[in-house]
């Protein structure tokens, strides 16, 4: 919604779109318990921020004092309806993450200030994507902003080059975005399916369109298929995390995996071999039946990508990957280099594979885990391996 409030009517001020669809959506919220949903949900929505932000223009006085000195006269179209349609807001979205992925900022400060205005992420997500502070995240972004105004920030208009200059910007933007949804840190449940499909749908449109159809594109679309190809099958009845060896393979979407496949096949017609082809094979090994070298080829996949894009969860799960090849007292001795002792991820690894060693160094390893990571989800699973290691003690 404030892409498209930005983008219809030339708002300069981003606050202005974000405080409108803020509003809508809280009249929305208390309308709708009275009243129920109405059978046109979207079209309820984008009715009354119409006529919300026709109320704002009418506002004299605000509108002397805030607005009409940023605006130039053919930017002013007070009466003009606020149209609105699928293709609308997509359109919106994308080039409104293509504006604010604005080289006046830093990268990061572009992929910050994209997932709080189009994805709707808090200050800590957002820090959680970033591995970093809350306090730098704020000031990141009020910097971004300011620095956009200054630039006299505009939605449309951007060049073929801005497009392919900024799609790196852009991709990385809708990563973060399905890897919140697909393993959520701050939210009650550990998968957030509304974030994966959001990401999803933006980075077909990206396929679409001549300028963005390359490869890394259909890599990153392919990696997105094949993960959401499993989410039904990640978490228990009561919300729990499920690993993989033990997911019930049944639920796994074997259309999503079809898709998948179709996307991989288009990322390798070139020679560019980036981070989201590596973790698309990866993940199609992951998801395909055969067992012979699977473990072999997901473990080389890990080498190649964590010399290109290195990260402590890669590292991590280069790790396991490892263990399958290797076994796990081998394994532990490739962990314990790493030295990540302030990582849940880096326990919660240790905890697996001590449990068929040790099973009192596991439960230690599973509980600096429990008091490590923020995630209710995360802690009752632990908790859980914990109770079984403890029956089997017994």
């Amino acid at each position: 919604m404030t892409a498209v409030l930005c983008r219809h009517f030339g708002l300069v001020h981003i606050e202005v779109a974000e405080d409108i669809a803020s509003d809508t959506f809280l009249k929305a919220s208390e309308h709708w318990a009275i009243h129920g949903v109405p059978d046109h949900p979207t079209a309820w929505l984008y009715t009354v921020a119409r006529n919300k932000i026709k109320d704002y223009f009418k506002r004299k006085s605000v509108f002397e004092n805030k607005v009409k000195d940023a605006l130039t006269p053919n930017e002013i179209e007070i009466e003009k309806d606020l149209e609105f349609n699928n293709q609308i807001i997509a359109d919106s979205q994308l080039a409104m993450i293509f504006a604010v992925s604005s080289p006046t900022n830093s990268i990061e400060a572009q992929i910050s200030l994209a997932l709080q205005i189009l994805c709707g992420f808090s200050v800590e997500e957002i820090a959680n994507a970033f591995l970093t502070n809350r306090e730098t995240i704020k000031k990141r972004l009020q910097r971004a902003r300011n620095n956009l105004r200054n630039d006299n920030f505009q939605i449309n208009g951007l060049t073929e080059t801005d497009i392919k200059t900024r799609l790196d910007t852009v991709l990385k933007t809708l990563y973060l975005l399905f890897n919140e949804g697909y393993f959520s840190r701050t939210n009650s449940q550990l998968i957030r399916k509304e974030l994966c499909s959001e990401a999803l749908r933006l980075t077909l449109v990206l396929t679409e369109s001549q300028l963005t159809n390359t490869p890394q594109v259909n890599a990153l679309l392919a990696l997105m298929c094949f993960q959401s190809s499993r989410l039904d099958a990640r978490t228990g009845v009561n919300g729990e995390a499920i690993l993989f060896d033990k997911q019930d393979k049944s639920l796994w979407d074997k259309t999503l995996i079809d898709r998948g496949n179709y996307y991989l096949v288009n990322a390798c017609n070139g020679k560019e071999i980036s981070k989201y082809h590596l973790e698309a094979g990866i993940a199609y090994w992951h998801t395909t039946p055969i067992k012979d070298n699977k473990w072999e080829n997901i473990l080389q996949l890990y080498n190649r990508l964590i010399l290109i894009a290195y990260s402590p969860i890669t590292a991590l799960n280069r790790v396991f990957a490892f263990s399958k090849v290797y076994g796990n007292e081998t394994a532990i001795t490739e962990v314990e280099k790493l030295t990540l002792l302030e990582s849940n991820y880096y326990h919660e690894l240790l905890g697996y594979l001590y449990s068929s060693i040790d099973i009192n160094t596991a439960i230690q390893h599973y509980t600096k885990a429990i008091n490590l990571t923020q995630s209710k989800i995360e802690q009752k699973t632990l908790k859980q391996e914990i109770g079984r290691l403890l029956e089997i003690k017994k």
